[in-house]
């Protein structure tokens, strides 16, 4: 045999070519992580960033369920709550003489909430659909109700309450400023992240995808939907645990609170408003829940009934969410066509202020008259003062709403045209780069 026949049945290697945006993006994750406490140093930003990335780690870790597998769960504060419970138990046991880093707390905590997984898991994930939302419905509220029966372990209405300044130092860190627990809390952010995307590229993540959008197919060449759903099920609760472990440490008490209805309900909601649909939704959405929870309850005693609103409206507006909205404007830019409808979106923006100004400043008198009526008629409000008794308050809101929104509907319809106008050519160039 010669060698150019040799040469020739050689296998050839081809090695991918490295991902570059992708590295961009993570690497600039990586650096928003590091460097926020540096430009936000207040104790209020640092406490607030620290719950951004618990509320990462667990939204990430919902919608693996709800987004990935098509599971709507409405009992997932089970294993982030029931995560910190068993970490909050770790760290008095960690002053009481344990040897446990306090930074590998947080494993316990994500042990836990894998364990528990395995246990209700097994029993949820035999339904799909609406009979599993209802089974998670059902064990939430069990748990919940437990937590109050079984105060030796969840602490009674009080909770349970521990000092994370334990155990030996690690290279000098005692996790008692703010600062070292937030970096402790970016590291778990990055690695859960990380392991999660990493997660959507596997076989598994995969064919979670499939059981979301055809399970029938799935049982038909051979694969098991429910195994599939209960691996999952089982790995959410591993990352939902870490964010539970996480939160004991932030703010060293847990109480039934964790466990609550209200809880699943507000990982549910956000994960929604975020864009369940696209792996960078849910973070947007646990943005959003940090800054409404903290930020808008304090601004307003009406921030869930802004907080409703919102949801109905995306729901029937916005199905995929603002992640969602941020993709489909992106493919526009991809073409070079975004520029033509700033001035719309100029418009939509105005004539949809308006009318939030307006609305918001109806709803805040009322709320003034039901709730504060002891204090006066006067309410502040962006800066000035109403008179909730006052005609003038009243047919000013009136009529800012209504001209607010006569504007956006013309707005909106002008809109629609460019927007369709938009599309119809990049479908154009998508036909013409074919063909090339």
């Amino acid at each position: 045999m010669s060698r150019n026949t040799l040469a020739e049945n050689r296998p050839a290697y081809h090695f991918k070519p490295w991902n570059v945006g992708r590295w961009i993006i993570w690497g600039g994750f990586a650096l928003v992580l590091l460097f926020a406490p540096l430009l936000w140093t207040s104790s209020l930003a640092q406490t607030m960033l620290s719950q951004m990335g618990i509320a990462i780690i667990v939204c990430l870790a919902y919608n693996m369920l709800l987004g990935q597998g098509g599971m709507l769960s409405f009992g997932h504060a089970v294993y982030s709550g029931l995560g910190a419970y068993l970490a909050i138990h770790a760290l008095n046991k960690i002053g009481g003489g344990w040897w446990l880093p306090v930074s590998l707390v947080p494993v316990v905590g994500g042990l836990a909430g894998m364990g528990f997984a395995i246990l209700l898991g097994y029993v949820s994930t035999k339904k799909a659909g609406t009979t599993f939302a209802m089974i998670t419905l059902g064990l939430g509220e069990l748990v919940f109700s437990m937590s109050l029966m079984l105060p030796e372990f969840f602490g009674g209405e009080g909770g349970i309450s521990s000092n994370r300044v334990v155990g030996e130092k690690v290279w000098g860190i005692s996790f008692g400023p703010q600062i070292q627990v937030y970096y402790l809390i970016a590291v778990y952010c990055f690695i859960c992240t990380a392991a999660m995307f990493a997660l959507t590229r596997t076989p598994l993540g995969r064919m979670l995808n499939a059981v979301r959008d055809n399970p029938e197919r799935v049982e038909f060449i051979g694969y098991s939907t429910r195994h599939v759903r209960y691996i999952a099920f089982i790995l959410s609760g591993f990352f939902a645990g870490i964010s539970g472990g996480l939160s004991a440490i932030n703010t060293e008490i847990v109480n039934a609170e964790v466990v609550g209805a209200a809880r699943s309900g507000a990982y549910l909601l956000f994960v929604f408003l975020g864009g369940a649909t696209f792996f960078f939704g849910p973070i947007i959405g646990a943005v959003l829940m940090v800054f409404a929870l903290v930020l808008l309850s304090e601004w307003t005693q009406a921030w869930q009934l802004y907080l409703g609103l919102t949801f109905v409206l995306m729901v029937m507006y916005a199905p995929g969410g603002f992640a969602g909205l941020i993709m489909m404007n992106l493919r526009v830019a991809s073409f070079g066509k975004l520029g033509k409808l700033w001035t719309a979106y100029l418009a939509l923006g105005g004539a949809g202020l308006a009318v939030l100004v307006g609305f918001s400043a109806m709803i805040e008198m009322v709320f003034h008259l039901q709730l504060n009526a002891a204090l006066g008629a006067e309410v502040p409000f962006m800066g000035a003062t109403l008179n909730a008794l006052g005609k003038d308050a009243w047919v000013g809101s009136v009529f800012v709403v209504l001209t607010g929104l006569g504007l956006f509907e013309v707005a909106r319809r002008q809109f629609n045209l460019q927007w369709g106008e938009i599309q119809e050519e990049i479908e154009k160039e998508i036909k013409r780069r074919e063909t090339l």
